[in-house]
């Protein structure tokens, strides 16, 4: 909504005030509370956008977007003291509303805001594990329907219309509530395997690196 009514404003003194854009780009993320580290899940995004000046000399400025984006988690390690080996892919759509700042100095144009993300489909990929270390329960692996996150972002020129953007992304809300992990605890006497069991809520935490093409 907030796209459709930066690019559809009626007045032509503001029209020549909005630039629309499109994007595509990278998504580094990993999923928090998986207890796994790093930002090792490569997804694709890509959208369009619009940006308004909000003032008369471009200082600050509006921009919605609808973006496509992968998030996920990724860890493919051979370390026997590894907890899981795991590929998950979330797609989502993306609405992300930010408010700019232009940097009269350096040209940089830096971005706070928030977004809504909607996820299309339950993840897909596959979780291996060693039983005698550590295990996540798969038994359900549905994630919530609705992300929304805390952004931030820096772009500036290359060439012309030509930008790079950087965009760091973290969730406001879980993703995904009480994932229960069992680690390994020993046998007992009758040499069976005991666990320790433990719940975690998850979250998104992305990094982006785009190019945008903004007219």
């Amino acid at each position: 909504m907030a796209l459709l009514l930066l690019l559809g404003h009626p007045d032509e003194t503001h029209a020549q005030r909005i630039h629309a854009f499109v994007s595509s780009g990278m998504t580094l993320s990993q999923i928090e509370g998986d207890e796994l580290k790093g930002f090792k899940h490569i997804g694709y995004t890509g959208g369009v956008g619009a940006l308004t000046a909000l003032t008369d000399n471009y200082r600050w400025g509006l921009s919605a977007e609808a973006v496509i984006t992968q998030r996920g988690v990724y860890n493919n390690s051979y370390d026997p003291q590894n907890y899981y080996n795991i590929d998950l892919t979330l797609n989502y759509v993306d609405i992300p509303v930010l408010i700019h700042f232009q940097d009269p100095y350096g040209g940089m144009l830096f971005g706070a805001g928030l977004s809504y993300g909607r996820l299309l489909q339950q993840p897909h990929g596959v979780i291996k594990y060693n039983p005698n270390y550590f295990i996540p329960d798969t038994n359900d692996m549905s994630f919530l329907r609705h992300d929304i996150c805390a952004v931030a972002d820096m772009r500036f020129t290359i060439w012309r219309g030509l930008q790079l953007d950087i965009r760091w992304q973290h969730s406001l809300m879980a993703i995904k509530r009480d994932w229960t992990f069992f680690s390994y605890n020993g046998t007992d006497a009758n040499d069976e395997a005991r666990y320790k069991t433990h719940t975690r809520n998850c979250y998104n935490h992305a990094l982006t690196f785009r190019l945008i093409w903004q007219f």
